[in-house]
Formats: C-alpha cells, sequence, structure tokens
C-alpha cells in the first residue's frame, strides 16, 4: 500500500483529523465500558457474550489510547497506513461488540457510520468505499454468523442490510463534501500563500527603496520605519529600541505644521526641508487612506540627490542657450576686437584714443571670459566620483597644482578621510576656493595666511573640508547672494566662480557654505557626503 499522502490531501492536515477521530474512539470506548459495568443496559450490551464484549471493549479502549499517546508524543503526520488500519480496525471491534450484544438490531451497528465516514475524510475515494463494502459485509457476515449459531430467526440480516446501504450513502456523501472541502482548504492554502509572497515582496521593496518610509498610525506611535529612512535620519530602530516620534523631531515639527495648516478634505501634502551642514533631507506627509486620518505616511528624500537630477535637466537647458548665444556674440564680439587692434596699429592714433583702445580690449576679453565660464558649465560632463583618500589628495594637489602652496597650511584631524567625488571636479573647486582667498587675505607677516582644514563630523560621520582665511570676510548682507551666478563685489570679476563651486559639489552631492562672523575668519565650507550612502 502506497504509504505516500495523495494530491487530494493536500490543503488539509491529516494529524489533527486523525487526532480528533482518536479522541472520539478514546471517548467510544470508554463510554461503552462504563454503561457495561454500570449495569444500565443490562439486555443490551454483551447480552448474548459477556466475555467477549468485556475483552473486546477493553481492548478497544486501550488501544485507542496508546495511539493517542503515540499521536501527542511523535506530532508527525501520520501514513496512509496508520489511517487505514485505525478505521479497519474500528470496524472490526464494532462488528465483536455488535456480534456479543445480540447482532444488527442492537444498534451498536449505527457506529459503524461514524467510522465509515472518518473514512471518507482519512481516506482516498478507493480506500473509503473499500471500507464501507467492508463494513458492509462485517454486518452482513455477523448477522449470518448469528443466526447459525443461536438459530434465532430474526430480522437482523434485513436490519444489517438496510445500515449497509445507509453505510454506502454515508461513504458517497462524505466523499463528495470532504473532496470539496479539499479542493477549497487548498485553494485558500494557495491563496494565502500567494498574498504572503506578495506581502514579502512589499516589505522587501520597502526595505530597499531608496525613498526613507515611515508609517505613523493613529496614536503617532511609529508602525513601519524602512532602512533608507533609518539611513537618512541616522537613527536605529531594532526592535529592541522602541522608536517614538521624539526620536524624530524633525518628522515632529513637520507633521505638527503639515495638520495645522492642511485641508483635511483634499488630503493635502507640505513639504519641510531639515537643512544642515551634513544632511539636507526633503519630508512629504500623506494620509495612508485617502478620507482616514487614522495612519499617516512620511516620505523622506535626500534633498541633495533630488537638487542633482534638478541641476542636470538646468545644465542640459543652460547648454542648448548658451551654444547659441555663444555664437551670436561671439562673431560681433570677435569683429570689436579685431577692429581695435588694427586701430591700435595706426599712426594717427592720439594717446586718449589708446587708452580707449585699451578699455574695449579689456571689455571684450571680459565678455569672452564671461562666455567661457558659462560654456565650461554648460558643457561639463556629470560627475564620476570615486573614492578619495582627502589627505593624500590634498597633499598630492598641492604638490603638484598649487602654485601658491608655500602660503598654504594644510591641517587635518584624521589620519584617513574617505570620501565620494570627482577629483577633477574636486580639483576646480580648491583652485577656486583657493585663489578667491588669496586674493582677499592679509599676507603681511603671516606664513600660512590660509589654512586648509580636513576633519570628521563625529555625530553624522560625514567628511569636511573647510578653506579658512584671515581676510576681511563677505559682507553679511551680500553672504546669501554669492552662489548666485553673475554676482559680484569686483568690477572685472563674472560672479560665476563660485556658482561653479556649488554646482560642482551638488553634481557629487556635498554641501558648500559660507561662515564668517566675529568669533571665526572668514571660512567655505565643504560638506561631503558619507562614502557609504552617496547615491549613484
Amino acid at each position: 500500500m502506497n504509504s505516500r499522502p495523495n494530491t487530494l490531501e493536500q490543503g488539509y492536515d491529516p494529524y489533527q483529523l486523525l487526532r480528533v477521530y482518536t479522541y472520539y474512539r478514546v471517548f467510544l470506548g470508554c463510554l461503552l465500558l462504563l454503561i457495561f459495568e454500570s449495569d444500565v443496559l443490562t439486555n443490551l450490551l454483551g447480552s448474548e457474550h459477556e466475555t467477549l464484549f468485556f475483552y473486546s471493549c477493553w481492548s478497544y479502549t486501550i488501544l485507542n489510547v496508546l495511539s493517542l499517546l503515540g499521536l501527542w508524543h511523535y506530532r508527525a503526520p501520520p501514513s496512509l497506513r496508520q489511517r487505514f488500519i485505525a478505521v479497519a480496525f474500528d470496524v472490526c471491534a464494532i462488528s465483536l461488540m455488535m456480534f456479543a450484544s445480540g447482532g444488527a438490531t442492537s444498534g451498536l451497528g449505527y457506529l459503524m457510520i461514524v467510522s465509515v465516514a472518518a473514512a471518507g475524510m482519512l481516506l482516498p475515494a478507493q480506500l473509503a468505499i473499500f471500507m464501507a463494502a467492508m463494513a458492509t459485509l462485517a454486518l452482513i457476515g455477523e448477522s449470518i454468523a448469528h443466526h447459525a449459531i443461536t438459530g434465532i430467526d430474526t430480522k437482523s440480516l434485513f436490519a444489517a442490510g438496510s445500515l449497509g446501504a445507509l453505510i454506502f450513502i454515508t461513504a458517497f456523501t462524505f466523499q463528495h463534501v470532504t473532496g470539496k472541502i479539499r479542493r477549497s482548504t487548498a485553494e485558500l492554502k494557495a491563496q494565502a500563500e500567494h498574498v504572503a509572497h506578495l506581502q514579502k515582496l512589499a516589505r522587501l521593496i520597502v526595505e530597499r527603496m531608496r525613498t526613507g518610509i515611515i508609517v505613523l498610525d493613529k496614536h503617532d506611535d511609529v508602525a513601519l520605519v524602512n532602512d533608507a529612512a533609518q539611513s537618512l535620519l541616522g537613527i536605529n530602530a531594532e526592535p529592541e529600541h522602541n522608536l517614538t516620534l521624539t526620536h524624530l523631531p524633525a518628522i515632529h515639527a513637520s507633521l505638527q505644521q503639515w495638520r495645522k495648516s492642511r485641508d483635511p478634505q483634499q488630503g493635502s501634502t507640505i513639504i519641510s526641508t531639515t537643512t544642515g551642514s551634513a544632511n539636507e533631507l526633503k519630508i512629504s506627509l500623506a494620509n495612508l487612506e485617502l478620507g482616514k486620518d487614522e495612519d499617516t505616511l512620511v516620505f523622506i528624500e535626500d534633498n541633495r540627490a533630488i537638487a542633482q537630477q534638478a541641476q542636470q535637466l538646468k545644465l542640459a537647458s543652460l547648454g542648448r542657450l548658451t551654444a547659441s548665444i555663444a555664437h551670436e556674440i561671439r562673431n560681433p564680439l570677435s569683429a570689436i576686437s579685431h577692429a581695435s587692434q588694427l586701430l591700435g596699429e595706426s599712426s594717427d592714433i592720439n594717446f586718449a584714443d589708446i587708452r580707449l583702445l585699451e578699455i574695449i580690449n579689456d571689455q571684450t576679453q571680459r565678455v569672452n571670459q564671461i562666455i567661457e565660464n558659462i560654456l565650461q558649465v554648460s558643457r561639463r560632463s556629470p560627475a564620476s566620483p570615486t573614492t578619495i583618500e582627502l589627505n593624500q589628495f590634498m597633499r598630492g594637489f598641492l604638490d603638484r597644482d598649487c602654485e601658491h602652496h608655500n602660503h598654504i597650511k594644510l591641517l587635518s584631524r584624521s589620519s584617513e578621510i574617505y570620501v565620494q567625488f570627482d577629483p577633477t571636479q574636486l580639483q576646480q573647486i580648491l583652485s577656486n576656493l583657493i585663489s578667491n582667498a588669496l586674493r582677499y587675505t592679509n599676507k603681511a607677516g603671516i606664513q600660512h595666511p590660509v589654512t586648509i582644514e580636513l576633519s570628521v563630523e563625529k555625530r553624522r560621520d560625514t567628511p569636511s573640508l573647510k578653506v579658512i582665511d584671515n581676510g576681511p570676510g563677505i559682507a553679511p548682507e551680500n553672504q546669501k547672494h554669492i552662489f548666485e551666478p553673475f554676482f559680484t563685489t569686483e568690477n572685472n570679476g563674472s560672479g560665476l566662480g563660485l556658482f561653479i563651486c556649488k554646482e560642482l559639489c551638488e553634481a557629487n552631492q556635498a554641501v558648500i557654505e559660507y561662515l564668517c562672523d566675529e568669533e571665526q575668519p572668514s571660512c567655505f565650507t565643504i560638506q561631503f557626503a558619507h562614502p557609504d550612502k552617496v547615491q549613484k
């Protein structure tokens, strides 16, 4: 007999069914023994063969108790052979007890209906019908044997036949119902597995999204936080840590402002930006379900990455615009420059006109330099950040590429500082900042008027570079405009140097700031992104 589970058995637990059925068998055996020993129905149970009924009932009960103990101990799915033997044993035991109690007319034969019904649930269709046939033959055989032994002509044979027909009806009915239950259970199990798979996929997608996601319940407790949100906020949301809004002051402030200003019917969202020297986040809030204020969904994005994408679009538009402008301006500008040179070679020109020609040449060169700077911004290739050890890079830059390195002091707060940055673009930024610092610093009596300081901010674990000079600094009213294009305080300046530095920093997800007050000298600070968190 094949002990492998039938395909119809998939979707239900035969162990649980057999255990429930074994509980019933133990209860039935104990009940029959109690009735037999109490002499309540003295003319029914064991009325013809008391000893046979006694031993049959005790054996039936003891074996069922042992079976139940075995199921408790092993807790393994029973094989098909074990289930078949359990039902067949019931049919045999009930047949013996029925014979000892007067045959089919004793009423014990109706207990076989329960056994056949159990066979319909525990066994495949062919074996269940076989068990019904076996029970019917046992009933008829018992009636024939009882009639042959006692010699009493009763209606037991007719009762056995009627009971056998009822047993077959029960077998077919339970087979049909059980088959439908098994198929429904299998479908439900498949659907549950599919839903679990979708939930797992959704959880993995949320965890691996670069956008930080936090879900707050109606009590504003954190119900879910993904890895990106933990990374962007610099928090640890392990299960043993109860994360609350008190640990997220930026989220809490944005949430309060959003709830005060939004229209609940529209489910509007406000954007709160948390800026700092090392981190710049964009926080967006929305209801998890439209029209319901129970759960709140918080999106957290790295604003530097967003600014980088916007900058790429801006540079693309600027490139198309400047290409046409450069063509239109350079042709007349070249003609003006050439005409002034020819005029300067004339022997009839006087001193006053020579001065005017010098002004024309200077201004044409200035306009040409502005065009070159604009083209440099628009034609610049996208950043290709690589891992740079900042101490080593700065020593090499000062030795090879900086002609004024004797006026610069390099100060490092850490032995190894790694950043993700395009080396060529970093050289361009440093050249511009150092050139500006040396232009405005006071070199008199100072060996190193410019200091470059390298460090790592401990709280956020992000690298920084500072270019410090002892010059007068930038006036407070001008500080907010210094990174705007074409803003300059010099007559001969183009106003694009610091703008280019800012664009290059944003392209590498870094932040450049200027600080100057009474407590510290003029200082440009570049806050690099964490080398392990740069979005490529």
